[in-house]
């Protein structure tokens, strides 16, 4: 009996263009004013510096720093901090804050997925919702290893799924869809993906669950600051014809409604949110 020969699949898995794609995010992020919204998340920033335990001198390096939060909190910790974005409206915002406080902080334009700096460069390497938002996931995790040295340590703050910015995400995604094969930002917000990104470079890898509480005079006002300022917000709301702007405008005041614990008409908001400290090997 002949042998015969099994069907060859030809068919290769679609190729995600991931150039396009942060050239589509660089875009969104510089879209209405991200520091606006990020300035009120300064918290985050020093908790994180607490959780490094963050000493005068060290060289600190933040990853996606928008408008300096982390920069910040780690320069008033006399450390030497270098900050980068590739967004170069939000550096100068940074640079302004920074000169209002006295400190002498180096703000540089880099893309997290390639950073310009030698391996081993910095003590300490963070960013706060910040990386979690590659599209290459993989790659920016290794550029965080590769630049700190060993014995250092990568700080992250994460978005959840389940948080009130993971769900935000996942509603605008019903109108317009993440684009196919990018893995979901809110995934650097398991220990699972972490032990993925970082395990193999990582002596160890501690997280703990926090919550960022969002605070505004009502739920129409966090949208509406949210739809002028937050870029990702601003381009799905411009994305969409009159009808399905109103469309995801109820389907977020209703994630709204579930979360507010105000009592009143103002906005008190928890997100839960991880906080990452990995010490590198």
């Amino acid at each position: 009996m002949s042998a015969v020969a099994s069907p060859v699949n030809t068919q290769s898995a679609p190729v995600v263009d991931l150039v396009g794609i942060k050239a589509r995010q660089r875009a969104a992020w510089s879209t209405g004013n991200y520091a606006i919204v990020g300035t009120t998340l300064q918290i985050v920033g020093e908790n994180l510096c607490e959780a490094l335990d963050l000493r005068s001198g060290a060289h600190v390096l933040d990853v996606a720093a928008g408008n300096g939060n982390a920069t910040l909190a780690a320069a008033r910790r006399w450390c030497n901090v270098t900050s980068t974005d590739y967004v170069s409206t939000l550096l100068d915002s940074g640079r302004e804050r920074a000169r209002a406080e006295g400190h002498t902080i180096e703000f540089q334009e880099a893309d997290a997925e390639a950073l310009p700096f030698a391996d081993g460069s910095f003590d300490i390497v963070m960013s706060t919702f910040g990386v979690m938002f590659t599209p290459n996931q993989d790659l920016a995790a290794s550029e965080l290893a590769r630049v700190c040295r060993p014995g250092g340590k990568i700080g992250l703050a994460n978005w959840t799924p389940e948080s009130f910015v993971g769900q935000i995400f996942k509603t605008i995604g019903k109108y317009i869809p993440p684009p196919s094969g990018v893995k979901s930002p809110a995934l650097w917000g398991t220990r699972a993906r972490l032990d993925e990104l970082f395990g193999k470079t990582a002596l160890e890898i501690r997280v703990a669950n926090r919550e960022f509480v969002f605070r505004y005079q009502s739920p129409a006002h966090l949208i509406e600051v949210f739809r002028t300022y937050y870029g990702p917000m601003t381009k799905a709301y411009a994305a969409l014809d009159a009808d399905r702007q109103g469309a995801l405008t109820e389907d977020l005041l209703g994630l709204i409604a579930g979360r507010n614990r105000s009592g009143d008409r103002t906005l008190v908001l928890p997100s839960e949110y991880l906080e990452v400290v990995i010490e590198r090997e």
